[in-house]
């Protein structure tokens, strides 16, 4: 008898084996094929990207389509001279050293429109194309400025509707958003954060493969104008107001209008949402040489004028910057026309993107500091702090 019940034991826990096993070997086939299928989507599924991709890296500049921004046939020279002797104060260690320690992939400095100190890590070079992340937004604010420069767009106070009517005939309410709201971040306009697997605003304004129907079907509004947060629909929105003006793409306008005015050295790209679709990632895709991103903020220091010409106004440099009052409000403490204001240091101010990428401009010091990174390596606290203290020592 006991033998009996043995063997039908044995039996049923081989049962219970096989049904098991059998129903892993679904599960595993089944997440395989998700898989795969992500593997092979990227280029036409949100879900897919979030999946394969999850967390941005500097690598996303090569994952995503990219379209070329051409430079002109003239390079706007840059001084060059004796290194300057720059140290970071409170280190025990020189600034080589800190740059290399804190995941950066190049850093400059030009005072007096002279390359002070020019430094490339962990295998970059002069050549190299660097993402900026949201120092995109700084380029997007450029552009509507110099499009309202010469009378493409109205003006800051037009009501976005103008421009997308689209969004009135879906919810009225967004004829009370005027391209200040957008420019400021104080729209009203929800933004829901979150990644994969929940696929939060972040991921369609960042994964999106076709960020025009995200800019224009996902926007709701959550409350009135006036009321300050960091908004990845807001480029989007002005990107496309940008198009339809210009009637050409956001990148072949910035290459006519600013890079080669500019004399830039070397063709950027601006990453697309896909092929397909064709749409420029406002919210972070510039890609370009270190020492055009100086180029960049030395058009800003010198008022919009740079390489012999005036690119922009400077009325819209003071605006963007948060020099004018009726810009740099309370409700607006910290943050211009897609510029971050540095509050400790009055007249300074910075364009900033994840993981650390800066182009911080002190006009009192007649100084540009560009720095690009892999990654953080510190907090934004201490890179502030180490721009600051960078011009203070060249202004001595």
């Amino acid at each position: 008898m006991t033998t009996r019940r043995q063997k039908t034991a044995t039996r049923w826990v081989r049962r219970l084996l096989l049904v098991t096993g059998g129903v892993v070997a679904l599960l595993i086939a089944i997440v395989l094929g998700v898989y795969g299928w992500a593997w092979l989507s990227t280029d036409e599924s949100t879900l897919a990207r979030a999946m394969i991709w999850r967390e941005s890296d500097v690598g996303d500049q090569d994952r995503f389509p990219a379209r070329r921004i051409p430079a002109g046939g003239h390079v706007s020279p840059l001084g060059t001279g004796a290194e300057a002797d720059l140290i970071v104060t409170g280190e025990d260690k020189g600034l080589d050293e800190f740059l290399r320690d804190t995941d950066t992939l190049a850093f400059l400095v030009v005072h007096d429109d002279r390359l002070a100190y020019e430094r490339y890590f962990d295998g970059s070079t002069r050549e190299s194309l660097q993402t900026s992340f949201s120092v995109a937004k700084s380029f997007v604010s450029t552009l509507v400025g110099i499009a309202i420069d010469e009378g493409l767009i109205g003006g800051v106070e037009d009501p976005v509707t103008k421009y997308l009517p689209e969004l009135a005939a879906r919810d009225r309410r967004f004829q009370k958003i005027t391209l200040r709201d957008l420019l400021t971040m104080s729209s009203g306009i929800r933004y829901r954060e979150g990644g994969f697997p929940r696929l939060g605003d972040d991921t369609h304004t960042y994964y999106g493969v076709d960020l025009r129907e995200v800019a224009l079907e996902r926007t709701r509004i959550a409350e009135p104008p006036g009321t300050w947060h960091y908004n990845n629909f807001h480029p989007l929105l002005l990107g496309l107001a940008l198009e339809r003006t210009a009637q050409t793409s956001v990148s072949d306008f910035m290459a006519k209008k600013l890079w080669q005015p500019l004399g830039a050295e070397a063709d950027a790209t601006w990453n697309l949402d896909s092929e397909d679709s064709g749409f420029e990632k406002l919210e972070s895709g510039v890609n370009a040489r270190a020492v055009d991103y100086a180029r960049f903020g030395l058009l800003f220091l010198h008022d919009g004028r740079w390489n012999g010409r005036r690119i922009l106004s400077k009325g819209w440099v003071r605006a963007a910057t948060g020099a004018d009052p009726a810009v740099a409000t309370a409700a607006y403490f910290g943050y211009a026309y897609f510029w971050w204001i540095d509050a400790d240091r009055p007249g300074r101010f910075y364009a900033f993107g994840k993981y650390g990428q800066y182009i911080y401009v002190a006009p009192d010091a007649k100084t540009v500091v560009v720095r690009l990174g892999r990654d953080w390596g510190v907090d934004n606290v201490t890179w502030l702090a180490t721009f600051r203290d960078l011009a203070d020592q060249l202004a001595r």
